[in-house]
């Protein structure tokens, strides 16, 4: 989708929600609502920034790490991906107590959904480390640079382009995640839809307003990611030409 079709998708998406709220009273959830949504937003930002980390960890010390390291990256990844990120978020909250670690409601979110989306944007990583073209790492050798230095300088560069658009994806599916932690008592989005729905039973109007607000979040995502997509392409194409 091109960019200005989707800034104005997420226009109207924001505006529909102004607008379906000011009849009936439904400017009386946008309060709560708006609440929720910034928690919402906490958590998928923490999540976000947790599950990048984790991924170029996991991935580079599966692809290069000593054998140990390699085997931890590796049990890391199948697990979180072979696993549910219901069961996560709860071992997380409920199981960890019982072991003497005790996490609260935020940090058991932000670590659960992050390490869980981490470990698919590891495999991410290593694929789109691998696309460079082997022409690459043989001038890195060639130019007598380090395993390190060749990553930093000439492989991750151009690995990143390739890693954007399905990061973008994986940070839509971690905001859709976040609706989960309402069942460990985190008062976001959906929580917040729930706890108005069961005192007001106006199920059409406030579940079509959470409707339009993650629809806002998730195109403001995409917004960002094609816009930092296209600042990475022409980077390196400037790089190219110089």
């Amino acid at each position: 989708m091109p960019l200005k079709s989707i800034v104005v998708t997420a226009i109207v998406a924001f505006a529909a929600g102004l607008v379906f709220a000011s009849f009936a009273g439904y400017e009386l959830f946008i309060p709560g609502l708006l609440e929720g949504t910034w928690i919402t937003i906490q958590i998928t930002v923490g999540g976000a920034l947790l599950a990048v980390v984790a991924a170029f960890i996991a991935a580079l010390a599966r692809m290069y790490g000593p054998a140990p390291i390699r085997w931890l990256a590796s049990a890391y990844i199948e697990v979180f991906r072979g696993t549910s990120a219901l069961v996560q978020l709860f071992w997380l909250f409920f199981v960890l107590p019982q072991l003497g670690v005790t996490l609260s409601p935020m940090t058991s979110a932000i670590l659960a959904l992050g390490l869980n989306i981490g470990a698919y944007g590891a495999e991410v990583v290593r694929g789109a480390i691998n696309g460079v073209s082997r022409d690459q790492w043989e001038a890195t050798i060639a130019l007598n640079m380090s395993r390190v230095l060749a990553l930093r300088r000439i492989i991750l560069p151009q690995a990143f382009v390739a890693m954007i658009p399905p990061w973008g994806n994986l940070f839509i599916e971690l905001l859709k995640s976040t609706a989960l932690v309402s069942l460990i008592t985190i008062s976001d989005l959906t929580f917040r839809a729930q706890q108005m729905n069961q005192a007001t039973f106006r199920t059409l109007e406030i579940f079509t307003l959470v409707l339009l607000i993650y629809l806002g979040i998730s195109l403001l995502i995409t917004f960002g990611m094609r816009a930092l997509e296209r600042v990475a392409t022409g980077g390196i194409v400037r790089g190219r030409a110089s």
